[in-house]
Parts: C-alpha cells; sequence; structure tokens
C-alpha cells in the first residue's frame, strides 16, 4: 500500500488542479493521497469526487503557516471541520497576510532593479486563494530574471534574501489547539529542514506532543538519511505517528515525484484512529476520509 500525505495543487502554490492531482496520483500508482494546500481548504469536493471516479483514497488537510521563535515552521491539519470559525479565522489571517505583503515584496524587488507588477503575479497564481512569493517566483521565471522557483527563492525570497519581508502566522502550539477542536489531526511537516531544526529541539517537540501533537513528517526530501534516522528515532520515543510524504507541487518544484516518500501502512493507521478520537472529541463534523 502506497501512501503520500502531502501534496499541494493550484489552489495554493502547486500547478495541478485538484483533479489533475488525483490523475497523477493513479498515474503514479498511489492507493491513498493527502491534498494539503497551504492555508485553504478549497479543492477538497473536487479532489474527492476525482478520487472517487478513480477510486483513490484521499484524506483531507491543509498546511497550516505558523511561526516559532525566529523560524516559519509548518503545521499539516488533516481532516478538520473545514467550516470550524476559529480555524477558518486563522486561515483567513494567514491568506490575508500572504496577500498583503506581496506588493511590499515587488517594491523591494523594483529598489534591486528587480521589476514585477501585481498583474504578473496574479498571472500565475489564476486559481491560488492568496498570491505568495511561489507565485512572484513564477513571475520571475516567466520575465527571465531567473531559471526556477528555486534559484527564485535562493536569490531573493528566501527568509534572509533581500526580498524577503514577513507576515502574519500564528504560533504552533495554539494551532495545535485549532486543529484539534475542529477534528483534525495534527502533524508537523518537515521540521528538521530548511533550517527549523535550529527551534524544533528534542525538547520542543516533547512540549507540542504533550499539547496534542500527533505525529512527525519524517521521510521528506528535506531530511537527509541521517536526520530521517535521528527524527524517526525521537518520535518514536514521543509516541508520535512518523509520517512520509513528497510534498509534490506539479511542475512547481522538482524532484518531488508523487511517491517519492510514503508513509506506512501501520502509522496510516494509527492516524486515522487518532482522526477518529480526535472528531469525537470535538464533537466536530469533521472531514471523512475517502477510502476505497
Amino acid at each position: 500500500m502506497r501512501i503520500d500525505l502531502h501534496a499541494h495543487t493550484s489552489r495554493s502554490d502547486g500547478t495541478d488542479s485538484p483533479v489533475e492531482l488525483i490523475q497523477a496520483a493513479s498515474a503514479a500508482g498511489l492507493d491513498v493521497v493527502a491534498l494539503t494546500d497551504h492555508d485553504t481548504f478549497i479543492g477538497w469536493d473536487e479532489a474527492r469526487a476525482e478520487a472517487e471516479r478513480l477510486r483513490v483514497g484521499l484524506i483531507v488537510g491543509a498546511e497550516i503557516s505558523c511561526r516559532f521563535g525566529h523560524m516559519g515552521v509548518h503545521l499539516l491539519a488533516y481532516l478538520p471541520d473545514p467550516t470550524d470559525p476559529t480555524l477558518q479565522n486563522e486561515l483567513e489571517r494567514v491568506r490575508e497576510g500572504r496577500n498583503a505583503r506581496v506588493p511590499l515584496i515587488l517594491e523591494r524587488l523594483a529598489a534591486l532593479g528587480v521589476n514585477l507588477t501585481l498583474e504578473d503575479v496574479a498571472a500565475e497564481s489564476v486559481e491560488a486563494t492568496s498570491l505568495g512569493r511561489p507565485h512572484i517566483a513564477d513571475a520571475l521565471v516567466a520575465r527571465g530574471y531567473v531559471a526556477s522557483r528555486k534559484e527564485a527563492f535562493d536569490r531573493w525570497l528566501a527568509e534572509g534574501k533581500p526580498g524577503y519581508i514577513t507576515r502574519y502566522a500564528p504560533d504552533p502550539e495554539s494551532t495545535i489547539r485549532f486543529v484539534i477542536e475542529a477534528g483534525g489531526v495534527p502533524v508537523l511537516a518537515h521540521p528538521w529542514g530548511r533550517g527549523s531544526r535550529s527551534v524544533l529541539t528534542p525538547s520542543v517537540l516533547a512540549d507540542f506532543a504533550a499539547l496534542g501533537l500527533a505525529g512527525v513528517e519524517v521521510d521528506h526530501h528535506d531530511h537527509d538519511p541521517a536526520t530521517r534516522e535521528a527524527l524517526r528515532s525521537l518520535t518514536s520515543s514521543l509516541g508520535l505517528i512518523a509520517t512520509g510524504s513528497s510534498d509534490y507541487h506539479g511542475a512547481g518544484k522538482t524532484d518531488h515525484d508523487l511517491g517519492s516518500c510514503t508513509t506506512s501502512p501501520e502509522q496510516f493507521e494509527r492516524l486515522l484512529e487518532v482522526a477518529a478520537k480526535n472528531s469525537e472529541a470535538s464533537d466536530r463534523s469533521a472531514a471523512t476520509p475517502y477510502l476505497p
């Protein structure tokens, strides 16, 4: 059984539509895929209809942008109630923060001689629920300033680079609580990649586990083999679920093919058990997985 629990569509910063994601998952031989767009639940219904047509298992969720210390960290929220008002309000604040900083980034880039317009960025994000740095990166590629999203981030858009501007993001502690109260399952995404290991120490992960964190994304392209081994050991010692995922973005991110990192069936079953428990405890109409 092949299970990939982290994938994006054009509703955030991927390039496939929700329908195309399910088609790609079927072509890749996946039994289960998770739709986890950034800070939005849009696209769930489209994906589910196609999953039922192709009989591909589907877990719906979102990847929520948080901030801890001086670093951005991400929390995967699986199967929450999408109508939960607290969670909805937080995601709206995050999306508004994304949109608000785009013109500020463009001003900073212009001062560096890199000229883009809001129209240029919007043209690269037709279906997205908010604008963001990946869409600015795509506009930079389209205008010939760089050859890829990665180059755009490496030169201008990543934290610490000349074009970076911070924005609103909730702390992971409150976000873990919001997700659980919405009947969902909180799992830390790629916690020891992209520099976040400096703030997500073993003691911090233990604190998060005490708050209800259910799992950690261990097998991910941002984690080298030694990091995966250390993180898997820590996750096991804390009694957390160890997931694996491609973090697929379609053409938006290379070397993240669907199924390139996967979750074991045993760990997946544990996640479903937590989902059932949190849904019952919260008394929310949490999302249900589609498992043919």
